[in-house]
This record gives structure tokens, sequence and C-alpha cells, in this order.
């Protein structure tokens, strides 16, 4: 992969960030449905863009991945499956590691990324036995502490 940016993303980075949501969701979520899926897109779309302090990785001039932050708590990390295992999650995860601290993240435990945050450090904190729409999808809650810096 080229070199990889990461900045805060704008209005006109809105389209590219659902396009790169749904793509992931698609393959992350499996056992959503069309109908779920387009539900969440709206929510995506009206609420979670709008109002979480995101940050969008850039490579070649096109966003393929970001994260969406509600203070220290990831509200969502996608990355466009083109570029899964490219290390865009990971960089997007250190990125508001420094920026924040300690993090929090709450992920299905159905979805694939669960490996990928505990390869970066998050530990199982809980369990949810449904998800927030009260379907029987188990969600994890997950907690990153970041090293501290030695003297």
């Amino acid at each position: 992969m080229t070199e990889l940016l990461i900045r805060p993303c704008g209005m006109s980075d809105h389209a590219a960030c659902l396009d790169v949501w749904l793509r992931a969701s698609r393959v992350g979520h499996p056992f959503l449905t069309d109908q779920d899926l387009a539900g969440q897109w709206k929510l995506v779309r009206d609420v979670y863009l709008p109002n979480a302090e995101t940050w969008v990785a850039v490579a070649a001039g096109c966003i393929v991945g970001f994260i969406g932050l509600l203070d220290r708590h990831i509200g969502g990390l996608f990355v466009d499956p083109r570029h899964h295992g490219m290390g865009v999650g990971r960089r997007l995860v250190a990125h508001a590691a420094r920026l924040k601290g300690p993090l929090t993240v709450q992920v299905y435990e159905a979805n694939r990324a669960v490996g990928f945050y505990l390869r970066c450090g998050f530990r199982i904190t809980g369990r949810q036995e449904r998800d927030d729409e009260g379907r029987a999808l188990p969600l994890l809650a997950l907690r990153l502490e970041p090293p501290t810096a030695q003297p």
C-alpha cells in the first residue's frame, strides 16, 4: 500500500465513509440482513458521522477506512475490505489511543473484528446478550489500556 495519511473527516468525506462502511459491514456482519444494514446505514449517515469525532485513513487520495470516536469509545471502525490486513485498522486504533488514552469498544461477538481487537491489545470486559435493537446477537465490551511511557 502507498503511504497512509490519517486526518479529520470532513462533511465532503461522508459519502466515501458510507461506502466503506457498507462494504466493510457486509464482510464483518454477514449475520445482518440487507434490511438491518439499510437501517444502520441511515443511522451512520444521519447520527454517527455528524456527531462522532471521525478520523479517516487516506491512501493514494482515497478513503480506505475510518474510526468514529465518542470521547474514549470507538463508535465504529471500518476498513475497506480491499485493504484488510494492511495495517489500516491498527493505525487508526493507534491514532485514537494517542489522542484519547484508554479506549473502549463494543463489537458483535460473531464479528471477525473481535480477533482484530484482541490482537491490538484489547481485553474483553463484559458481554451483552442482545444488541441495541433487541436481536439475539451478543455484543462484547472490550477495553484497551495503552502502555505507559517509561521514564
